[in-house]
């Protein structure tokens, strides 16, 4: 039995546990008290929205999702999706303007501050994994891997107007310049990034063209023969026709993203799990939005491997409906990101929780 087998074995056994367990129980979440339900009605002459906003690389996912959920015409809500990138999406989260907050890494402690300052109680569900992706322009003929050293070279504050072209990088690479585009700093994306590849998050040089929005990050490099940049990896696959990514070697061998490298645990230290984040005030008190997540959760496998990502297993659907039903608030991850977590180890912490 390979490692990714042992652990989701283990994790299945913390299943049974899970659903016996209830959110007073444990210390790691937040407590408050549950609100009365109140049901939303539509008053036929407005139409109630559901804010949702955040982190880019999750939106494909949500934005397919919400089109779906609005097909059906008993479903008389707008589902309103929007891109600010993950810490910008928590930002108006914690400040109770969203319902929901799309998330490329889970809620750090000075936004669970800031939630818990507002009032704001959350209910966190994984919903995916992403092969965070490096990639190059098509006519880049020189480049086809990368190590995570290298990446440090390139991307760490020290080299900042130093390493300006691929020969610097790796001899054998042309005398080109290199062009820089990357995640802005609002970006999850950006906080997961520089603390797997530079070894502290949210450092990072600034030269370079970033965006929250990972589809003006794919249309740079694609327009740029020289360019180098990360995004999730729904973008690529969307976007191969114009866009080469590279492999990534962290010490055993280069290894190009795709959904079995992530599965089989090879791809590393680029594979990370995604989020969303429900307001449990607005999950007690809105069956709308109670209605869309539970929707949401039903479809994320399918949508996010139609999408680009990799879906999660069955059990991570069932942990995630055990955790809406009782109202579990809080999070498993103490406010930090973990590298090289696996979908295993994702299903033990979330069936511990």
């Amino acid at each position: 039995m390979n490692t990714a087998a042992k652990e989701l074995a283990l994790a299945l056994g913390m299943l049974a546990l899970t659903t016996s367990c209830t959110a007073a129980s444990n210390t790691s979440t937040q407590t408050q008290q549950s609100p009365a339900v109140t049901e939303v009605r539509d008053s036929g002459n407005a139409t109630a929205t559901i804010k949702i906003d955040g982190s880019s690389t999750v939106y494909p996912i949500t934005q397919a999702i919400a089109k779906q959920y609005q097909v059906d015409p008993k479903n008389r809500v707008q589902v309103a999706v929007n891109i600010s990138g993950t810490t910008g999406g928590f930002e108006k989260f914690c400040a109770g303007e969203t319902d929901i907050s799309n998330a490329s890494r889970p809620i750090l402690k000075a936004e669970m501050e800031a939630c818990k300052k507002n009032g704001v109680a959350y209910m966190e569900f994984p919903i995916a994994f992403d092969a965070l992706t490096v990639a190059v322009n098509p006519q880049n003929n020189w480049a086809k891997d990368i190590t995570v050293t290298e990446l440090k070279k390139i991307w760490e504050p020290e080299s900042q107007g130093k390493i300006t072209r691929w020969n610097q990088v790796r001899a054998s690479w042309p005398d080109r310049p290199i062009n820089l585009y990357g995640a802005g700093k609002k970006s999850g994306t950006f906080d997961y990034f520089t603390e797997a590849t530079v070894g502290k998050a949210r450092v990072s040089r600034n030269d370079y063209t970033a965006s929250e929005n990972d589809q003006v990050l794919v249309d740079g490099i694609s327009k740029d023969p020289n360019a180098l940049g990360y995004f999730g990896y729904a973008y690529y696959e969307k976007h191969q026709d114009k866009l080469k990514a590279l492999a990534i070697d962290s010490g055993k061998g280069a290894v190009l993203p795709s959904r079995q490298t992530v599965e089989k645990v090879q791809y590393q230290p680029l594979a990370r799990p995604l989020f969303i984040y429900v307001n449990f005030r607005d999950n007690q008190n809105k069956a709308l939005v109670n209605k869309f997540v539970e929707f949401y959760i039903d479809k994320a496998p399918t949508t996010a491997s139609a999408v680009g990502y990799i879906p999660l297993p069955d059990d991570s659907k069932h942990l995630n409906y055990v955790h809406l039903y009782q109202g579990k608030v809080g999070t498993v991850f103490e406010g930090k990101a973990e590298m090289n977590l696996t979908i295993g180890e994702l299903l033990r912490k979330e069936g511990q929780f």
